[in-house]
């Protein structure tokens, strides 16, 4: 049975979601699962933009035949190698063998290295810049390397203003009957794991992307169609605002984020009480994370979103506690930078991983470390209020 929908007179939505998926590329936890978006246009000649994951298959081959109602395919544009996006090509050329394979040379060559078939044959080699016109629709392809693979482009329908942004503007989740954003309340539903999506998938790679929104710019676009996600036809400018925010590194809100990893209680003990002396002084949008409790690619995602962070590890067999060691390493790999930290330490017989923490962070570009780095030997203790407070009034100045 298929279940294609109709986006505009001669354009449909023949992807499919995954509620089953509990690992995002086995790494990020999803439970709201993911879409595979996939879209075809009707035209004197037929065009799919790009396919599914093979998880979804079954029900894109059959909208995608629902959708031709009869007709042959003549393109399938490759915006982005990744498998999620390209399981199904093989299955296509199988289906469709006259079709041909739109991509650059360094798709191609990745098609190559995934599949066996005579790929030559089929390839239909495009430039930056190049336009496709299959009837009434032209398609100009647009490089975006590195947003997040290196053969990354994207397709401008000139004809309607329709964007085709590969993972641009994608997000975790999957569809619930409605396709477009404003079907949705985004804001409230949606936006913590657009943030989540972009900044762990995409978020190494800000130089480019906001390259890529630079080319956009200049584009009349009146829908964007990632491949993830709700499509977008009201309010872009404000998500193309989020991207732009992510991908200049800058914070997205004014507040307190505390991250802590506690093995007895103590270290989270004492960053309560951090939070209640910061919140008696007046600031507002506190948040607080357990390392060991929340996964690493939401903590990453709350660090890129607010601007000042106090990071607090126990030390763990002379080294800072695992998790949160992981959390910096993360953060070092996304080049997160221009925040202002603050750092704690807990430690019964060791003190060392302030010291570690310090220099990991001090490694990060345009970290603002907040004075005194505060150590707890098991507890926290009466005297040592006096640094507390002085970290609480620095980051109510900051805040």
């Amino acid at each position: 049975m298929y279940n294609y929908r109709k986006i505009a007179e001669d354009v449909f939505y023949v992807g499919a979601s995954d509620r089953r998926l509990a690992l995002f590329e086995n790494i990020y936890p999803i439970d709201r699962g993911v879409s595979y978006n996939s879209y075809l246009v009707v035209d004197d000649k037929t065009i799919l933009l790009d396919t599914v994951d093979h998880a979804v298959s079954r029900e894109f081959l059959a909208n995608v035949e629902a959708a031709l109602q009869g007709r042959s395919l003549d393109y399938l544009v490759v915006n982005h190698m990744e498998p999620d996006h390209c399981s199904v090509i093989a299955e296509i050329v199988l289906r469709y063998p006259e079709v041909k394979v739109v991509g650059n040379a360094k798709t191609i060559q990745m098609i190559k290295q995934f599949y066996s078939f005579d790929v030559d044959k089929h390839a239909y080699l495009v430039k930056d810049g190049d336009t496709l016109t299959t009837g009434k629709h032209s398609f100009t392809f647009v490089f975006a390397p590195m947003v997040h693979w290196p053969e990354v482009m994207v397709a401008f329908d000139s004809s309607n203003g329709f964007l085709y942004s590969a993972d641009a503007f994608g997000t975790f989740g999957a569809l619930s009957g409605n396709l477009f954003a404003d079907e949705y309340e985004f804001e409230k539903e949606w936006l913590d794991d657009a943030r989540r999506y972009y900044i762990n998938i995409v978020g190494k790679y800000g130089v480019q992307v906001v390259n890529t929104l630079n080319k956009a710019a200049s584009l009349p676009i009146k829908m964007i169609l990632p491949l993830h996600g709700p499509i977008w036809r009201e309010n872009i400018s404000w998500f193309i605002g989020k991207y732009m925010t992510w991908a200049s590194y800058k914070a997205e809100e004014k507040g307190l984020l505390i991250i802590y990893s506690s093995i007895y209680g103590n270290t989270a003990d004492a960053m309560d009480i951090l939070a209640s002396r910061a919140a008696d002084l007046g600031v507002r949008n506190i948040h607080m994370y357990d390392a060991s409790k929340t996964d690493v690619s939401v903590l990453v995602s709350e660090c890129f979103r607010y601007s000042t962070i106090v990071f607090a590890s126990p030390t763990y067999n002379a080294e800072i506690f695992p998790k949160m060691e992981m959390l910096l390493i993360e953060l070092k790999a996304h080049l997160f930078q221009d925040r202002d930290v603050a750092v704690f330490e807990n430690g019964t017989w060791a003190l060392s991983a302030g010291r570690k923490m310090t220099e990991m962070l001090s490694s990060m570009k345009n970290i603002r470390m907040i004075e005194p780095m505060v150590s707890i030997k098991s507890s926290l203790k009466s005297e040592q209020m006096e640094a507390v407070d002085s970290i609480a009034q620095k980051i109510k100045e900051l805040v």
